[in-house]
């Protein structure tokens, strides 16, 4: 009997689960375990889980729990110094040279626990199986919109914090609000626009009413800066790099004169030695969503700000959620202990690990 174990988020403000209840009741019917740590902020509520048939635990017990339990998460693992000696599934960033993976991995190397990365589960074509893509461009457009029309309405005062939505439709519904008493309607630019990400900040447009400029690897080939990013108002990164290539933009390129008020960076890797937009250092958070530059555009002489936050979808919880949760459910299945029976996703993701252990 395979075991997984969903831990309670430890990052604030995030909502989001990568199992719903509905998804555990298949996975019991498998002959699957099902433990559940208790959460006060996630979208589903103990008591949907419970329901579901899963036994319900007190958050962060997973520290204890069977060794041979996969514990399944979606953001970072809380700051210790402890070995990891369990399975864990999760979005760990920790293979592009962010600050602090070579301790994390360490964790797990003094420990001899296993890490199944969610972003390397990949099909034999290199696809992902899974993904919050597409709602984390969604998110990601619609906050520029909204961050773009209270720049112009409000010069003087920072963008509000974040909170979350029931549905896309509210989210729509107040940005159609803020179009409305804008003075102008922003340009927009997109790289990355032929994937899951860039489709759902494209939908987030169209909803919008909103057209936008669509770049993808046939547009970058031949590499950055891009001066066509600082004609736009909005530039939304929805790029997914793998290997160092020139950034899109830089502060010379700032300098020369430029309209641009928002970006988006969708993506939101600043400390990976990936990063295509060396603008910033720091991500942002729910509080407090938008890095604030010194550059300034040439329309309103207004600071360009950038969104940099790590979980946009959150701010659609439950519609992300059951997305996320449909497309994972089905490798899940497949999940077993054995290191030589595991399905094709799961070797490519424990590959992974091991190619960045040693």
């Amino acid at each position: 009997m395979t075991h997984l174990w969903l831990r309670a988020e430890t990052k604030e403000f995030e909502k989001r689960s990568p199992l719903t209840p509905q998804d555990c009741k298949i996975l019991q019917q498998a002959d699957f375990k099902l433990t559940v740590e208790a959460s006060s902020t996630r979208i589903f509520t103990n008591d949907e889980f419970s329901s579901a048939g899963c036994e319900i635990v007190e958050a962060g017990s997973w520290r204890a729990a069977p060794q041979n339990a996969f514990i399944l998460g979606l953001k970072e693992l809380p700051d210790e110094d402890l070995p990891i000696i369990h399975h864990h599934i999760y979005f760990a960033h920790v293979y592009k040279g962010q600050e602090g993976a070579e301790q994390l991995l360490n964790r797990f190397k003094h420990g001899g626990g296993s890490l199944f990365d969610l972003e390397y589960l990949k099909d034999d074509e290199g696809r992902r199986i899974a993904a919050f893509g597409h709602w984390a461009g969604f998110v990601g457009a619609a906050l520029a919109v909204k961050a773009f029309c209270h720049k112009i309405k409000y010069p003087n005062q920072p963008f509000p914090a974040l909170s979350a939505f029931n549905n896309q439709n509210k989210l729509i519904e107040s940005l159609l609000t803020n179009l409305s008493n804008s003075a102008r309607r922003p340009s927009v630019l997109i790289i990355g626009a032929l994937g899951r990400c860039g489709k759902g900040a494209l939908d987030a447009l169209e909803l919008l009413n909103l057209e936008a400029t669509q770049w993808d690897l046939q547009e970058t080939k031949d590499g950055g800066p891009f001066k066509e990013i600082t004609e736009h108002d909005i530039f939304i990164n929805a790029a997914l790099i793998n290997h160092k290539i020139p950034p899109f933009i830089t502060p010379e390129l700032l300098n020369q004169g430029s309209k641009l008020s928002v970006i988006s960076d969708v993506s939101c890797d600043p400390n990976s030695e990936l990063n295509p937009i060396p603008l910033y250092r720091e991500v942002g958070d729910w509080e407090s969503p938008m890095v604030t530059t010194q550059f300034k555009n040439n329309v309103e002489s207004l600071p360009l700000e950038i969104l940099a936050v790590d979980n946009l979808p959150s701010v659609l919880p439950r519609e992300s959620s059951r997305d996320f949760s449909g497309q994972l459910t089905p490798f899940l299945l497949q999940l077993t202990s054995d290191k030589n029976a595991l399905d094709m996703v799961w070797k490519n993701s424990f590959s992974e690990f091991e190619k960045n252990l040693n």
